[in-house]
Order: C-alpha cells, then sequence, then structure tokens
C-alpha cells in the first residue's frame, strides 16, 4: 500500500509521456473513487419554477486526494495533493423530499435560516469517477511511479444523501419561532390594508377632475405659444440671412468693378460712361463755387479712361460710332457677354 503525489491530466508532461516512445505506461478509465475536497464555501441557491424554486446547496473547494475503491498498479492506495496543486471543485447537493420537511420545520421559510459554518473548513469524501495515466518506474529502487488524474465532472458534480452519505440538515439550526412571527407580520399588514381602504380621500373626486383639466389646458396653452415663438425666431433668422447674402452680392460686385480685367470694370469704364444721355443737368455747385462731382463731393471730376466727361456730348452720329468702335475693342470671348 503507497500513498504517492499526483499531478493532474491537464499538466504538460502528461501529453510528452504519451507521446514518448519506449516509456512504460498504464492508463485506467472510469475509476470509482472518493475525491477528498477542501471545501471553501456552501451557498443555499434555488432552482428556477420549473422545480417550483427548489433549494440545493453549492459547494465549492479544492481537491486534496483521491482514493480509488480497489488499489492501483504499483500498490498505489491514494493520489494526494498539495495546497494550491489540486483543481478547482464545485459540487451541487440536492435535497430529498424528507429532507425538504425537516428544513420547513428547522424554519426554512423564516428570515433567519442560514446555512450552517461548521460544514465549511473541513475535507468532504465526494463520490466520483476518475481516469488515470501511470507512469512506470524507471528500474531503480528508490524510483516511484507518476500518476496524473482526470476526474470527471468535476465542475458540476452532482450528490445528494444517498451518493454522499451526507444529511446536510442534521447540521441546520432549529428556528421553530420564524414562522410564528411571519405569521404575525401577515396579519398586522392585513389590517393595515383594512384601514387604509376605509380612510376616505382628503378632496372630493370633482375637484381631482377640474385640476386635471386646468392643467392640460396650461400644457395646450403652453405647447401652442412655444410652437409661435420658434416660428418667429426661424423668421427672423430668414430675413437677416437673406439680407446678408444681398450684403456680400453688393460687395462683391463693387469689388470686381474696382478690379481691372474683369468685364464689370470693362463695362463701367468703357461701356456704361458713353451710354449715358446726351445732356447731362449741370453739376451741384459747392458752397465755395466749385462743381461738385459725384455724390456731390466738390472738386472730384468723373472720368473717360483719361480724358475728362464734357458738359455737352458730341452729335448722334458721331457717339454711335464711338460706341461701335469701343464696343469692338472689348475681347470677352466666345461664350461671354456685356450685361446693360
Amino acid at each position: 500500500m503507497m500513498r504517492t503525489a499526483g499531478l493532474t491530466m491537464s499538466d504538460v508532461w502528461a501529453d510528452r509521456i504519451l507521446r514518448e516512445r519506449g516509456v512504460e505506461t498504464l492508463r485506467c478509465e472510469g475509476l470509482p473513487v472518493e475525491l477528498g475536497v477542501l471545501v471553501d464555501t456552501v451557498e443555499l441557491q434555488h432552482h428556477d419554477k420549473n422545480t417550483n424554486y427548489r433549494p440545493y446547496l453549492h459547494v465549492t473547494g479544492e481537491l486534496r486526494s483521491i482514493t480509488p475503491a480497489e488499489t492501483l498498479p504499483y500498490g498505489i492506495s491514494q493520489v494526494t495533493y498539495a495546497a494550491g496543486q489540486g483543481e478547482k471543485v464545485d459540487a451541487f447537493y440536492e435535497f430529498d423530499d424528507q429532507q425538504m420537511v425537516v428544513l420547513a420545520s428547522k424554519g426554512y421559510f423564516g428570515s433567519n435560516f442560514t446555512v450552517p459554518e461548521q460544514i465549511t473548513g473541513i475535507e468532504w469524501e465526494l463520490p466520483a469517477a476518475v481516469d488515470v495515466l501511470i507512469l512506470a518506474p524507471s528500474g531503480a529502487g528508490t524510483d516511484a511511479p507518476v500518476v496524473f488524474t482526470r476526474a470527471h465532472d468535476i465542475a458540476k458534480l452532482e450528490i445528494d444523501l444517498a451518493s454522499s452519505g451526507y444529511d446536510l440538515t442534521d447540521y441546520f439550526a432549529d428556528h421553530p419561532g420564524d414562522e410564528i412571527g411571519r405569521n404575525g407580520r401577515n396579519v398586522d399588514e392585513r389590517e393595515l390594508r383594512a384601514r387604509a381602504e376605509a380612510i376616505s380621500t382628503l378632496f372630493p373626486e370633482d375637484d381631482i377632475e377640474d385640476l386635471a383639466g386646468q392643467t392640460q389646458q396650461a400644457a395646450q396653452i403652453g405647447s401652442t405659444a412655444l410652437h409661435a415663438s420658434a416660428a418667429d425666431e426661424v423668421s427672423t433668422g430668414l430675413r437677416t440671412v437673406e439680407a446678408q447674402l444681398a450684403a456680400e452680392r453688393e460687395r462683391v460686385r463693387n469689388e470686381r468693378e474696382q478690379t481691372e480685367g474683369t468685364p464689370e470694370n470693362l463695362y463701367r469704364d468703357r461701356v456704361a460712361l458713353d451710354l449715358q444721355p446726351d445732356e447731362e443737368p449741370s453739376a451741384p455747385r459747392s458752397p465755395d463755387g466749385a462743381n461738385a462731382g459725384p455724390g456731390g463731393v466738390p472738386g472730384l471730376d468723373r472720368t473717360h479712361g483719361d480724358s475728362a466727361t464734357r458738359a455737352s456730348g458730341p452729335a448722334p452720329d458721331e457717339r454711335r460710332r464711338e460706341i461701335a468702335r469701343r464696343t469692338d475693342d472689348l475681347d470677352f470671348g466666345d461664350d461671354e457677354q456685356l450685361g446693360s
């Protein structure tokens, strides 16, 4: 009979041994064993409505030992694991109907019903099945076999009274007074509801209906005013944008008239002045007697190219010939036309 330290089948050495040639190994699958689990936590949980929310215990812990029902080859009777080296175990303990009766009698439906602390921090022996890989000794007297193990369903191990032999209801404390207290609280709640229904309302129903109508009317008026204000703001904004666009168009036109080489400049300087009426009104005079130019500015004479505008224009036939000659001098391209 021999106890030996074990390794898990997920260890990298297990895969290397399986691929190594000339190494003697033994494999056993589905062996019945008892798992030694150091329990860390036990929580009371419930199933879904399909099982009427039946309670069960969720047990978590760490694998510390594996004891086979029969001795393994090379006389191995138990495989142990150091702290922190064993796999994590999740087991689910189901209560049978008789145990449910015992739990109800111990105050399961009361507020003070809790899981006992004495069932944690100790090692449980739980039934399971394992696969085993054994590396045979090399032949020297001091050599020992190396054991790799893998427990079936270790993350969802299902146990109960019949399989584990543990009747966990024995560890729950008795709370028989909780059921009486709960019934007393229910009676008090029914009395409070009856009293609340007997109390008359502070405001008549007609007053409440009038208040609701006034509130709705005020909300409608406020909504109408809000829409009107929004429409006024939009209209004002549109007018502002239109004025800005008109000012921008006027600014661009003036700039192009002042820029040499543009059609607007050529038209203003070489065509528009010659299309003035034959007789122009005399320019206004300034207070000092000088002729005022455009806009009434004294001393400013309107010029045509490098010759001043004369008070009296040429004869009509001569003016038409001059307009035709200067029009021929303009070159706007094939697709560009003069604007009047």
